[in-house]
């Protein structure tokens, strides 16, 4: 056993043309930690309310429509940020999610949204690629938040009850199919079928 320990270490410490292998390893290994700790903290700084609202495009017109709505003002002061609603948790959904945003990024450095006119224009294929999102994932971001096991439909109108207890419990529907617009304002239906 200790001529195998010894040979391994001898490997380990031998030079690999100029280095050893083991520096080599060690070094591979603490620039993987740097690297990796690097990739989440840019992850996690491109979450923030602060960077989502850095451009004017989400600044003075979706964030405006959110300050107005109870996910960003309510009596019990909890508040939704933009990645709560557009960024699963989920570490590979979020890394899918992060991809489909760089579309976004590109629509900005190209001026597709630059403008107030621009962003209306385009505003319902944004909100309906949002709402496909949400549906396909059973509107997962809402129900990190808002469970339904937790509901008290005593405490809810009637006819939310009704709602929340017929379709939600059954899989029938999900959040986002009756509240669309529940954060910001809706685009221009009248075209939609």
């Amino acid at each position: 056993m200790k001529q195998v320990l010894k040979r391994y270490w001898d490997i380990l410490r031998r030079p690999a043309t100029h280095l050893s292998l083991g520096f080599l390893v060690i070094g591979a290994f603490v620039a993987g930690i740097i690297f990796w700790g690097g990739f989440n903290t840019a992850m996690e700084a491109t979450n923030t309310e602060a960077f989502c609202t850095s451009c004017h495009e989400m600044k003075d017109n979706v964030f405006q429509e959110l300050q107005t709505t109870i996910h960003y003002s309510n009596r019990s002061g909890v508040r939704a940020i933009c990645s709560d609603c557009h960024v699963p948790h989920n570490w590979t959904d979020k890394i899918a999610r992060k991809m489909q945003a760089s579309k976004e990024v590109w629509g900005k450095l190209f001026g597709t949204i630059d403008t107030r006119e621009k962003f209306e224009a385009h505003r319902l294929q944004l909100a309906q690629n949002e709402w496909r999102r949400l549906k396909a994932n059973n509107s997962l971001e809402c129900r990190n938040c808002h469970q339904f096991e937790s509901m008290d439909f005593t405490k809810q109108s009637k006819r939310a009850s009704e709602a929340h207890s017929t379709y939600l419990g059954n899989g029938e529907k999900t959040c986002i199919d009756c509240h669309k617009g529940i954060a910001h304002q809706l685009p221009d239906m009248s075209n939609v079928k």
